[in-house]
């Protein structure tokens, strides 16, 4: 099971977290300010895989990442997941927001966070996976955008209020 995905940029901003397991805010800041400070301290040319991240993640937990640009891509899971396939994971969110967000940057996943938030729900959901193919999970933020747009906030209002209670 995954139990977390993180964007994090160079400097230990967290721009995107989603834990799928609970976790108080305090306890997923300090899991955050954990896996900036790992990976800031570890040099370009080494495994993009940890297997061993000390006491504070539990025993089995795993962590995989990739960097792009100026952001961390971080992916962690338990060993009910294979870290290969955690790799491919990272590559197909990346590739998906390039696809969304025409080549995508700090400042798209900042300006843009529930489009984040949707695309990586299409991707992975309760710390399962759902969807490898980027095209697939394209089309369906397409479609969730679509009705986003059709549908305003005033015409859901007006038929949800009973008659009496308009009077």
């Amino acid at each position: 099971m995954i139990k977390a995905v993180m964007v994090i940029n160079t400097f230990g901003k967290p721009r995107l977290s989603k834990f799928y397991e609970f976790q108080p805010v305090e306890k997923q800041q300090e899991l955050i300010r954990h896996v900036y400070t790992v990976l800031s301290n570890r040099p370009d040319n080494v495994s993009n895989f940890i297997r061993s991240l000390g006491a504070i993640f539990g025993p089995d937990t795993r962590l995989v990442y990739k960097h792009y640009a100026t952001l961390y891509f971080v992916f962690l899971f338990d060993n009910s997941e294979n870290e290969l396939a955690m790799l491919d994971l990272i590559q197909v969110f990346v590739e998906t927001l390039d696809k969304c967000f025409r080549s995508v940057c700090e400042l798209d996943v900042v300006f843009n966070y529930s489009k984040m938030h949707i695309i990586l729900d299409e991707i992975i959901l309760g710390g399962q996976v759902l969807e490898t193919d980027s095209v697939e999970v394209v089309r369906a933020v397409e479609e969730i955008s679509k009705l986003e747009s059709t549908t305003s906030a005033g015409t859901l209002i007006n038929k949800s209020i009973p008659s009496w209670w308009a009077r």
